[in-house]
């Protein structure tokens, strides 16, 4: 599914990733572990084909991502994003929200996939009208209206208390159940209690 060789990555004159070379299989939830200026967010940015690489290769689903021609196309069909932060656009509802990410055969998914994540009732709504919770789950919906093959989601439920991040672990175990791999970046370590594989960084490093 997801194949890293060799990555390292510069900023400027810092090395903030170090020749990292890692699989990850199709069907799993990989808890991407570290404290701040780990590499973590680097890395899954880089996971997610929002950042080039300084050094080395990645292959998604077989594909070079050095030989995809248009990666935004890439990325509304097989990748889904989830961040610590909704965003949301506030005056757009909950459905609208969705609506504005889906391709257009999957708008008719809406109101069963709000309904699947308990959230129906909050489709005509605002963010600012609900919790941030709630908004979390819209966003989460957003990211899995495509059915993408991918979901990278960096730091989700940092904003959110315990109750509200364990429902967003347990609905995105719940997807991989499914058959989605979900990459995770997170320093919460109540992640490693749903998650298949956990690859621990420090400095820019796989521990």
């Amino acid at each position: 599914m997801i194949r890293a060789s060799h990555i390292s990555h510069f900023y400027g004159n810092e090395q903030v990733l170090h020749d990292l070379t890692f699989e990850i299989n199709e069907g799993e939830l990989v808890f991407l572990s570290g404290e701040s200026g780990s590499g973590k967010s680097t890395l899954l940015s880089i996971l997610s084909t929002l950042l080039k690489p300084s050094q080395g290769e990645l292959l998604i689903q077989g594909s070079r991502v050095d030989d995809i021609s248009n990666l935004d196309t890439f990325r509304q069909h097989n990748i889904g994003f989830v961040f610590q932060f909704h965003y949301l656009i506030n005056y757009l509802s909950v459905y609208e929200n969705i609506a504005l990410a889906a391709l257009k055969e999957k708008k008719e998914n809406i109101n069963a996939l709000l309904e699947e994540l308990g959230i129906l009732e909050l489709a005509r709504r605002f963010p600012n009208e609900i919790s941030g919770g709630q908004r979390q789950r819209v966003a989460l919906a957003r990211a899995l209206i495509n059915k993408p093959g991918i979901i990278f989601a960096d730091e989700p439920t940092g904003s959110l208390d315990s109750n509200n991040s364990a429902i967003v672990y347990e609905l995105l175990a719940k997807a991989v159940k499914k058959g989605t791999t979900v990459v995770l970046a997170s320093h919460d370590m109540q992640v490693q209690g749903f998650a298949s594989q956990t690859i621990r960084m420090k400095d820019g490093k796989i521990l």
